[in-house]
Formats: C-alpha cells, sequence, structure tokens
C-alpha cells in the first residue's frame, strides 16, 4: 500500500507533461481508496484479488471492461508477472515495463513492447519511477511530494476515534526488522508525556502486529491506543486528523505524508534507507548507517546485528527530533 503512495509523483509527472491524457490507474482493490479521490487521476480500476492467489475466472469480466476503454498506452510500474500479463491483456498496443539483472524474463519480453532494464534497483523508488518514465521523455519535477485524498463521508467517524490535537504513534510494520522496539516506544511515550505531548498508538489488523501493540500495552497500560481500522477510508481520515504521525517503513507513514501531516519516519533498515528514506526531507526522518540488513540479509525476517539496526536509534533522539518538528510547524 506504501507503494501506491510513493508512486503518485510519477503517475502526476505523466499526466501534467501529456497534456489531454486520461490517466486510469490499476491497482488490487484494497488499495483503490488511497488514489480514488486525487482530482487528476480520470479513473481508478480496483481489481479484486487474493495475495498469492490467481483466480483467473473471476478476473475476465474485468479484463473484458479494462479492453473496452481501448487503451493507448500502458505502462507497468510493479514489473512482476501478474502486472506484466495484465498489461498485455489490457489490449494497449504501447507496453512499457521494466526488469532488473542481465537476463529479462519470457513473460516481460512477451507482454512488453518497450522494457527498461533497470541496471541498479538499490536506489529510491522515485529514481526507479522516473528511469522508467524516460522512456516516454517524462522528465522528473522539481516537487517529489506524495498525494493523496480522503473521502470526507468519514470524517465524523474518524474524529470519535482519536482525540484532538494527538501525535499518532504507528508500531508496526509489514516486517519485523522494520520495528523500532516497543521498550523504545515505551520510552517515547513517557518522554512525551512528561512534555505535555498526546501520544495515541495504533498498529496494523494483522495477528502479528495486533500482538506487538498488546506487548506495548502491557508496559504502558495508560497510553491510548487506536481500536483495529480496517476500513483504509476511516484510517486515513483517523491519519488525516491527527497532528503528526511517527512509525517506521511502513504504509501509514507514507499515507500521512501523501496527506500533508507532519511525519516523523524511523529508518535503520538497509533497504529502507536506499529506496524509501530518500522520499523525505531530512527534517521528517531519523535514520541510522544501513546494517547487516542491507545485501546479503535482505530477506531476512530479523536483523542479525547483536543489537538490531532499528535499535541503535535511540528514543531520547527520536524525541528531540519530535520536538524540533512540532517548533518548526508552529513557526
Amino acid at each position: 500500500m506504501g507503494d501506491a503512495v510513493i508512486l503518485t509523483p510519477a503517475l502526476k509527472a505523466l499526466k501534467m507533461q501529456q497534456p489531454g491524457i486520461d490517466l486510469h490507474v490499476l491497482v488490487a482493490s484494497e488499495i483503490a481508496p488511497l488514489l480514488e479521490n486525487i482530482p487528476w487521476i480520470d479513473k481508478v480500476w480496483a481489481m479484486p484479488r487474493k495475495r498469492g492467489k490467481a483466480k483467473l475466472l473471476k478476473s475476465i469480466p474485468f479484463i473484458k471492461a479494462l479492453r473496452k476503454e481501448h487503451f493507448d498506452q500502458c505502462i507497468d510500474f510493479g514489473s512482476n508477472d501478474r502486472g506484466a500479463l495484465l498489461s498485455l491483456l489490457c489490449g494497449a498496443p504501447v507496453r512499457l515495463g521494466s526488469s532488473s539483472g542481465e537476463v529479462v524474463k519470457l513473460i516481460q519480453k512477451i507482454c512488453y513492447t518497450q522494457i527498461v532494464n533497470h541496471v541498479d534497483t538499490d536506489v529510491s523508488h522515485f529514481d526507479l519511477h522516473f528511469n522508467l518514465l524516460a522512456a516516454w521523455y517524462v522528465k522528473r519535477p522539481a516537487s517529489l511530494d506524495l498525494e493523496i485524498s480522503c473521502n470526507s463521508l468519514f470524517t465524523e467517524t474518524a474524529n470519535q476515534l482519536l482525540p484532538p490535537n494527538s501525535i499518532i504513534c504507528h508500531i508496526a510494520t509489514s516486517q519485523p526488522k522494520k520495528d523500532w522496539p516497543i521498550q523504545y516506544w515505551k520510552k517515547l511515550y513517557d518522554l512525551a508525556f512528561q512534555a505535555g505531548l498526546k501520544l495515541v498508538f495504533s498498529s496494523g489488523i494483522s495477528v502479528r502486529e495486533l500482538k506487538l501493540l498488546e506487548d506495548f500495552k502491557t508496559l504502558a497500560p495508560d497510553a491510548i491506543s487506536l481500536p483495529p481500522i480496517a476500513n483504509l477510508d476511516i484510517f486515513l481520515n483517523v491519519l488525516k486528523t491527527s497532528k503528526l504521525v511517527i512509525a517506521g517503513d511502513t504504509g501509514p507513514l507514507h499515507f500521512a505524508a501523501g496527506l500533508g501531516v507532519p511525519v516523523l519516519g524511523i529508518f535503520a533498515v538497509g533497504n529502507s534507507l536506499t529506496q524509501a528514506a530518500p522520499i523525505y526531507n531530512s527534517d521528517e526522518i531519523i535514520k541510522t548507517q544501513a546494517c547487516a540488513c542491507y545485501s546479503d540479509f535482505s530477506n531476512l525476517d530479523y536483523c542479525v546485528q547483536a543489537e538490531s539496526c532499528m535499535a541503535s536509534i535511540k528514543p531520547e533522539a527520536v524525541f528531540l527530533k519530535l520536538q524540533n518538528i512540532l517548533n518548526n510547524n508552529i513557526n
């Protein structure tokens, strides 16, 4: 989901630098609320799917509807096998995708009419997106702000869930090695409480993430936490209502940034440092040097260092960064 938000500067550049085009965006159905309210996207196609399972028969009506649009061009930013096949099936005569490494996969050769080879994928998401768009002469703009919008019909519900003037701390990420230790969140909560700041804690809705929030509540029973929010429209409005969002490299951090909410990102894991951290300016993030999570251990769920790279970022440093952000916003 975070990747969809990070894609918005590339989508906007495509729309603004190709005057007169209709821009349609195809995403998985659970991601659609992130893009549906952006005024410069003409249509969002919400494709029903279940992660890891192909449902070809259920997809046939959806693909037929796509083909009726008679698209002229298609660009596949994901360039995985599913995206490559959908590029072909949508019927556009010009189909742009990417490959990485020296060997182009057979399915890519079949499904794309143009292929950009990413020689180095260990760069920011922006670099990858605009390297691909350069094939269509779309230039990287000066402003690369993330941009999404939320459905205002859910604002009242959000106001009921989140106390006024709250700072949201989203403590969970999609990978355990990207999680900041919960004892550090507890220390940050104590520092903020002493300073009169109102921190509200949240997590995702997976079993692992909810367990993380439960463990945190054991350490900090007086801390306020959000209930599990499965409805993305409601969650986006909750973020929009907040004063600031603190999180690791995870969707809610990128959602908040796209909504124009001040953010503080906690980055240490190798691929987060190279791919996601460059999206933010130095005032919005705190980071350390890359560790063993980088390169050879990039696919492991947990950091292999004696002290994890995320644990090298201390609560006092995060609190100082938080105060600086709040002071700058006031001034």
